[in-house]
């Protein structure tokens, strides 16, 4: 199965690919590897703005972290590299905006590392880091970035 009939089968339209908010490039391929620019999370086209522990409830910033990986799939979209192409979500980085007292960063990142679960499947399996900051861009509730395999472009 493609990834494309995957995601429809899941009922999931990739978001429209968000332009860089300052002077780097969303995907950067290196050899099989694809590092993509840390995303931040839109949901109907809003960003989601807030605080874990604070404004934004764990089951908000779990849909916010979800938010990230899709735009991770539309940017690598966007940079023309089909997603039949991934081999494997090597890892992801999730920045938590989050109180001094919160601690269930990992919890809020699963809501991306389900996403990559239930698109890629074993492929989807990746190591991982979820951190909580103090504040992000434009007051983004969350931030994940990640690095994917691609299978090798003949």
């Amino acid at each position: 199965m493609t990834i494309q009939a995957r995601l429809d089968e899941l009922g999931i339209t990739l978001p429209e690919a968000a332009a860089p908010v300052a002077s780097y490039v969303p995907v950067a391929v290196h050899g099989d590897l694809a590092y993509v620019s840390g995303q931040l999370p839109f949901i109907d086209g809003e960003l989601v703005t807030g605080r874990l522990g604070d404004d934004v409830s764990l089951e908000d910033g779990a849909a916010a972290a979800r938010a990230c990986g899709l735009m991770i799939l539309a940017q690598l979209q966007n940079a023309r590299i089909p997603l039949d192409r991934v081999e494997r979500i090597v890892k992801l980085g999730a920045f938590v905006n989050s109180t001094p007292d919160f601690t269930d960063q990992p919890k809020v990142a699963n809501g991306a590392s389900e996403l990559m679960f239930d698109v890629f499947g074993k492929a989807g399996r990746h190591s991982r880091a979820a951190v909580g900051v103090a504040s992000l861009p434009l007051g983004a509730a969350v931030e994940i970035d990640a690095i994917i395999a691609l299978h090798h472009h003949h």
